[in-house]
């Protein structure tokens, strides 16, 4: 049985796991050539940022976007999101591997992907509160038959942390803003409690195709009281209500598979010509994988937990304390960064959010 200390520990621990339990997308893969997108544990603190394909965002808590701002530009593309400086070239047609840092089982949702023409001037420049998504793809409910059910985020897990989504052949050539997002119905149940998690990317579609659908604002995707939204999934289901705007005609959800890297590739900016992906002797043929991988836990630390782990006996403690060691990589990584605003700013990146 854990001890006082071990049990003190353990209660510290729990709290911490707040910021490592939610996720953003670190890179996305095309045809086996990475791009990156916006990392929210290393580039805000960056002096010097690289191109990234990925829009910013200030939520470097991995936190959330709640019922309560809807109707605000933070839902658009996630808090104070400003726009990526580059774009990935992709064909009508071929899919995208979307690679999340990590997700949380407990925080189970539908995974739903959207489309926004950025017009001929591309989308390092459009104005967000302009953009009209259409739905691309969409998946919630897998097998409601238990409490609290299976839904596309479990699936999303089981994928190595990563969602495969397809451009639709149809699609007019052109820039646009691939508008990525997972719902977290864990507190759906309850006013205010559903979480999006909104991540965008920007694309320059090529092809053939002569489709223009009809978008709706980001401000004006969902309600608070939507029925997706204020949801309960601790019971058995057989249906749950997708929220948003319909699927487009030829959208839909793939069959879900990795994408192995086999390059790295330089976002294009503007009406640049697509850049000679660059060869990555760090990638193989596996799984796609976060292109900032989470650095090792010092010695120290590494050490107590091992005792913890082999002294405890609770299942749910050990998952605590297993994902306390993920935490820790996350607060060396921030520490060893050369370039840093501050303490209050290190402070600020590991704010505790409830999960």
């Amino acid at each position: 049985m854990p001890s006082f200390t071990q049990k003190t520990i353990l209660a510290a621990l729990a709290g911490a796991i707040g910021v490592a339990a939610h996720g953003h997308v670190n890179n996305i893969v095309i045809n086996g050539a990475e791009y990156a997108g916006y990392d929210v544990f290393t580039l805000p603190y960056s002096s010097n940022p690289p191109v990234v394909v990925g829009w910013s965002t200030t939520a470097t808590d991995n936190g959330f976007v709640a019922p309560d701002a809807f109707g605000t530009a933070d839902i658009i593309c996630h808090k104070d999101a400003k726009n990526a400086k580059g774009h990935a070239k992709v064909a009508a047609g071929d899919s995208i591997f979307l690679q999340w840092d990590t997700w949380p089982e407990s925080h189970k949702g539908p995974v739903i992907d959207y489309l926004a023409s950025c017009g001929a001037s591309g989308c390092e420049t459009v104005e967000k509160e302009t953009l009209k998504f259409f739905k691309i793809s969409e998946k919630g409910l897998i097998d409601g038959s238990s409490s609290p059910g299976e839904y596309a985020s479990d699936e999303l897990i089981k994928n190595g942390n990563g969602w495969l989504v397809k451009v639709p052949e149809t699609i007019k050539p052109g820039f646009y803003v691939l508008r990525h997002e997972i719902i977290a119905l864990h507190s759906g149940g309850q006013e205010n409690g559903a979480q999006n998690y909104p991540q965008c990317f920007n694309l320059e579609v090529t092809g053939s195709g002569t489709e223009e659908p009809e978008g709706t604002l980001g401000t004006e995707l969902y309600k608070a009281d939507d029925a997706g939204i204020l949801f309960n999934i601790y019971t058995q289901l057989s249906t749950y209500p997708i929220p948003g705007p319909k699927l487009i005609a030829g959208g839909g959800a793939v069959a879900q598979s990795t994408s192995a890297v086999a390059s790295t590739a330089t976002p294009l900016t503007g009406g640049a010509s697509a850049a000679e992906p660059t060869a990555d002797s760090g990638s193989g043929s596996g799984s796609a994988q976060p292109s900032s991988a989470p650095a090792a836990t010092t010695a120290a630390p590494a050490a107590v937990l091992s005792v913890l782990l082999g002294e405890i006996n609770s299942h749910a403690e050990r998952v605590c304390v297993k994902r306390f060691q993920h935490f820790l990589a996350r607060i060396e990584a921030t520490l060893s960064y050369p370039k840093r605003r501050g303490r209050a700013d290190v402070d600020n990146r590991f704010n505790i959010m409830d999960g």
